[in-house]
């Protein structure tokens, strides 16, 4: 009974130290907390509210209801985006990370200059998405560009009026190269994740006869599953918010024929070129829901494949 006496007082004197680190707390959480509902929570809210509206940046917004949504399904350039798009994420992503994975485990051989070779390989990655990289990836392939050169030289196909950058068929796979060659990120990740593998496991495995492809099947992708999956779910949200190389690339047109016609892209172009506010915001949203399924199919699916140290299957 007196145990119980002494300890209720105790607890009631904490009680003003705990509020006073909450606000402490609070305090230090609040030029956080006011940029995210200033600067995120109010614009995302702003543009639901415009999707439903005719708004031309000019003139008040004029309610519409749900006719953005409808017409963004029979609109041919949309569709066109999201088949762009589409390809660019589903190519480009499994490409990108195939590159950083093989550059890993390259680099978690023992060897000279291993820091060298690491800084080398990341550097892209530092500077591949701006501006001026686009630039001169775009210069490269143009008609007299070292692509155009180097092809000619090699007894290639002569490239069409442009080059790379003027043919549909190769624009693509030009910005396809462009985030494949930036993969220095991902293979960051995974050469931690290639250092937290036990040795024993692949000495079990080498005693048990397993070559360097099954002790690669069996046990390095298993154990690297949680950072492939962390890699796969991050480059994909990104593949879907290409713009600067893609604007450049094409001048901001999209083209040529709307083969660099990418979602973002054309987003932009419908809210401050055609200033269709309104259109774009439900284009925004359509594209957040697309992400958001899509990264809960990865969760639900990633069950079947990701490994975890302790897991019983």
């Amino acid at each position: 009974m007196t145990a119980t006496t002494t300890t209720q007082p105790a607890a009631r004197d904490n009680r003003p130290r705990r509020r006073r680190e909450a606000r402490a707390g609070y305090a230090f959480l609040s030029p956080w907390l006011l940029g995210f509902f200033v600067l995120t929570v109010g614009p995302m809210i702003a543009s639901l509210y415009l999707s439903f509206t005719d708004y031309n940046l000019f003139s008040a917004p004029r309610i519409v209801g749900v006719d953005n949504y409808v017409r963004l399904f029979s609109d041919p350039n949309f569709l066109q985006a999201v088949k762009v798009t589409g390809t660019y994420v589903l190519v480009g992503t499994p490409l990108k990370l195939l590159a950083a994975l093989a550059v890993a485990m390259l680099l978690n051989m023992p060897r000279r200059g291993q820091g060298f070779y690491r800084s080398a390989f990341y550097l892209p990655s530092l500077i591949g998405g701006s501006v001026s990289i686009a630039i001169v990836w775009k210069a490269m392939f143009l008609d007299g560009g070292i692509v155009a050169q180097v092809g000619s030289v090699l007894g290639g196909p002569p490239a069409s009026e442009g080059g790379w950058v003027g043919d549909p068929s190769r624009t693509l796979p030009l910005l396809i190269l462009l985030t494949v060659w930036q993969f220095g990120a991902p293979m960051v990740i995974f050469l931690a994740g290639l250092k937290q593998v036990p040795v024993e496991l692949y000495e079990a495995a080498a005693v048990d006869g397993a070559g360097p492809i099954r002790r690669f099947f069996a046990v390095t992708l298993p154990m690297l599953s949680p950072v492939l999956f962390f890699n796969l779910l991050l480059e994909t949200i990104h593949a879907f918010q290409i713009f600067n190389s893609a604007y450049i690339i094409s001048n901001g047109t999209g083209g040529p024929a709307g083969s660099t016609l990418f979602y973002t892209l054309y987003l932009y172009l419908r809210g401050f070129r055609d200033f269709q506010m309104g259109y774009a915001s439900a284009m925004a949203w359509v594209l957040v829901v697309a992400v958001g399924l899509v990264t809960i199919m990865m969760f639900r699916t990633s069950t079947a494949w990701v490994h975890y140290a302790g897991d019983e299957r």
